[in-house]
């Protein structure tokens, strides 16, 4: 194992998959890739659309900037890569762009009404992707 991709929003699930994520990095001698994806929220044609001026990509460098210390005080090579767009869509192209051998991303237990109106980004990018991925639950 090679490279190791971390999808990361500084919520409980993606610290759990972050701190995962070093355990294997540190077993395997890998390295880290890490993104923080703003979503859009409409689409707008061929473009993106608008942000999220709550969930903006300004939050998610500073998400990277915060992980980027912790990944470092372990000791861990790795790359930051903020992105905008569908965060499951954004975490596959980039495992593609970097030939990841494993995708770790965060879960949580949402409530019956947040599993009917949003999806999950952890089970969007398993069935999405052509890559391994660990999708770390909470405790």
């Amino acid at each position: 194992m090679r490279t190791i991709l971390v999808g990361y929003d500084e919520t409980e699930g993606s610290q759990r998959a972050l701190d995962r994520a070093i355990e294997l990095a540190n077993a395997f001698g890998a390295s880290l890739v890490l993104t923080s994806v703003a979503p859009v929220v409409q689409a707008a044609g061929r473009g993106l659309g608008a942000t999220d001026p709550i969930d903006s990509p300004e939050r998610h460098r500073e998400e990277l900037a915060h992980a980027r210390a912790y990944v470092e005080e372990r000791g861990i090579e790795a790359d930051y890569v903020a992105a905008i767009g569908d965060p499951a869509k954004a975490i596959v192209m980039l495992a593609e762009e970097r030939d990841v051998d494993l995708i770790v991303v965060g879960t949580r237990e949402p409530g019956l009404a947040e599993r009917i109106v949003r999806s999950s980004v952890s089970q969007a990018v398993s069935r999405r992707s052509h890559r391994d991925v660990l999708i770390v639950h909470p405790r």
